[in-house]
């Protein structure tokens, strides 16, 4: 799935809006614009080979409230997407696929329900990523609004088990705030585990990109970014450019 450091653009889905949060927050959003599929256009012209699309309704609710988006944002683009909020049931992961998703990420259904995550990479294997959504150390759960207490490590052992592609990691109270990434404590942690790791959170500029893309051989994959691109803190033809040189 990953054969070089992989930028991938976020499109967090609010009410059919184009958002973003503050640290998860809901009340937090900023809407970057009502036509998601526009903005994914404007990503894959830009070169994205993956969209990461977040249903934040759907990661509150427990189920997809953004499939149609999904469907349209699938109509104008030709590079994969990546589909994550409220898939805690098999048929919820069979919507957003029927939608047009190619992969899938999963959070709070792999620690509240193991045999979900299991069957998921049963019928779409080496299609499915694990999410760990770290705040205070601690794992969060159903849109960021409650705490686990399963620790790191056994939520690391229940994807290795299960036998995910990769693990998306994001550091909460570091996303949408542009504050940069702890790249050596990312490196670390996708060493010791031996599981690709995709950072999300945090990144603010380009050099945030090249310290992460630098880390490339020590399992650290790829990056989500959201915020920095919306805000026009640097293309994502630039980013691209950057970690392909």
């Amino acid at each position: 799935m990953f054969q070089r450091f992989t930028i991938i653009p976020a499109i967090d889905l609010k009410g059919g809006k184009v958002v973003r949060l503050v640290r998860g927050a809901m009340d937090s959003a900023t809407v970057y614009g009502d036509d998601p599929a526009a903005v994914a256009y404007t990503f894959a012209a830009a070169g994205a080979e993956v969209i990461h699309v977040v249903d934040l309704d759907g990661a509150v609710a427990g189920e997809p409230r953004n499939l149609e988006a999904i469907r349209q944002i699938r109509a104008r683009v030709g590079c994969a997407i990546e589909a994550s909020g409220g898939l805690r049931t098999p048929e919820s992961i069979r919507q957003v696929i029927a939608a047009g998703a190619d992969r899938i990420s999963i959070g709070s259904a792999a620690l509240i329900d193991p045999k979900l995550l299991t069957e998921a990479c049963r019928m779409l294997p080496g299609r499915v990523l694990g999410s760990l959504d770290v705040r205070g150390g601690r794992l969060a759960l159903k849109g960021w609004v409650e705490t686990s207490e399963i620790s790191l490590d056994d939520a690391i052992s229940r994807f290795r088990e299960a036998g995910i592609a990769a693990i998306t990691y994001t550091d909460i109270s570091r996303d949408g705030t542009q504050s940069g990434v702890e790249v050596e404590a990312i490196a670390g942690l996708a060493e010791r585990i031996g599981i690709p790791v995709i950072a999300s959170g945090g990144v603010a500029r380009l050099e945030d990109l090249a310290a992460l893309s630098r880390a490339f051989d020590r399992n650290v994959v790829g990056a989500v970014v959201g915020r920095a691109l919306y805000e026009g803190n640097f293309t994502l033809a630039q980013a691209i450019e950057l970690t392909r040189a």
